[in-house]
């Protein structure tokens, strides 16, 4: 009787223990990945860069990610105008959906559809690269040569990421009005001469300015939570695939976070 009490406790764990456990596995992440930003930043904003892996990964974080964000860009400004309309519609306001088209696209949908695009494709490919470096020792090797790790590595695409963020984001900005604007012309019969003006008369350069901060935030977090999860693989394929699953998802997550927290800010002081 006694040993089946105790199989049966033992199959029922202890809530308030595994509550404990859990909270302090998440505060201890959140410190290391902390301190690792944190040291990752340092060597970012440290003299002595490597031009030559900054330029390297600019091509690869910026560049070949244009197509991506260019698609995803297009298609959310229209289903966004689409959207505005069949709103607006209902309380005969359609005339205001460049001004939200806009609005929307600037300050949120831009930087964060870019920052979530950025997150599945450069996070995961961070993670992944720096992951099968570990497992096959070459960031040993660099200690080895007396190499930094985070100056020779993690810096270059800590720096890539927040200097094309911004670049992506205003190219989506614009991709993206576009993208409404097809959709209005052509599909919804506005005037494509008043619906321009409309854009251009409502827009703010700190509706611009809000969107760039964001994409700057938006490449940090990237980049840190790949170079962190990559720096953390475990051996094996497994090991590898794991580490890029868990950079996207929480890039993804921090992306989504950081964005709400930004334009609460940002509501707050008036911008």
């Amino acid at each position: 009787m006694s040993h089946a009490s105790t199989s049966k406790r033992r199959g029922f764990p202890n809530p308030i223990a595994w509550i404990g456990r859990s909270t302090i596995g998440l505060l201890s992440e959140v410190g290391k990945l902390t301190n690792f930003a944190v040291r990752i930043m340092a060597a970012a904003f440290s003299p002595s860069w490597n031009f030559a892996q900054i330029w390297k990964q600019v091509i690869a974080i910026g560049f070949y990610s244009l197509p991506v964000v260019g698609l995803s860009a297009v298609f959310i400004g229209a289903a966004l105008a689409l959207n505005v309309y069949t709103g607006g519609n209902r309380f005969g306001a359609e005339q205001f959906v460049p001004n939200i088209v806009a609005l929307g696209i600037t300050r949120e949908l831009g930087a964060t559809i870019t920052g979530l695009m950025l997150a599945g494709r450069v996070s995961a490919g961070i993670a992944a690269e720096i992951g099968a470096m570990k497992v096959t020792e070459q960031i040993d090797a660099l200690k080895t040569l007396s190499a930094n790790p985070f100056r020779y590595l993690y810096a270059p695409r800590f720096l890539a990421a927040c200097l094309t963020l911004p670049i992506l984001v205003f190219v989506s900005d614009i991709i993206g009005i576009m993208g409404g604007w097809l959709v209005s012309v052509f599909g919804l019969d506005f005037d494509s001469t008043t619906y321009l003006r409309n854009t251009v008369d409502f827009l703010t350069m700190e509706d611009i300015v809000v969107g760039l901060i964001k994409a700057v935030v938006f490449g940090a977090v990237i980049a840190t939570m790949g170079c962190y999860q990559g720096s953390k693989s475990k051996a094996g394929a497994t090991g590898v695939g794991r580490a890029a699953t868990l950079s996207m998802v929480g890039a993804a997550v921090l992306v989504l976070a950081a964005n709400y927290m930004m334009s609460t800010l940002f509501v707050n002081i008036g911008i």
